[in-house]
């Protein structure tokens, strides 16, 4: 993967430096771990219905995907597009989780923010670029 495609890149003067995104991702990758885990282990014991871990899987599905499409295909619209979807899965499991395990949601707010903020950089980005 080609992450120095991105320095060259024409960003927004409110974008951070690229050495805040490792330490901010490696928080926010504990608080995922912990929580998407907890709702997989209810939805694998019969406590969560299947459904309710439906958004948490498509989630980290497009999370892992954002960094293929940025790095390694050099799309910036792709990328923007897949952080939209990260974002939108993110509020639903949020959603869905809320009634039942309400640390879950409370636990990805953090997450939240750092998805809506990338949301709007990677739009930025991609506007720039184009």
């Amino acid at each position: 993967m080609d992450y120095g495609w991105y320095q060259e890149l024409v960003k927004p003067g409110w974008a951070p430096p690229s050495w805040v995104f490792a330490p901010v991702w490696s928080v926010l990758y504990v608080l995922i771990f912990v929580s998407f885990g907890y709702v997989f282990y209810l939805a694998l014991k019969g406590k969560l219905g299947g459904f309710t871990a439906l958004p948490f899987v498509l989630n980290l599905i497009f999370n892992f995907l954002f960094t293929f499409f940025q790095f390694g295909l050099r799309s910036n619209f792709l990328a923007a597009v897949d952080v939209f979807f990260v974002l939108v899965t993110l509020f639903w499991a949020m959603f869905v989780v809320w009634r039942r395990v309400r640390w879950v949601a409370l636990i990805n707010i953090p997450y939240l923010i750092w998805v809506s903020f990338a949301t709007v950089l990677q739009t930025t980005i991609t506007y720039l670029n184009f």
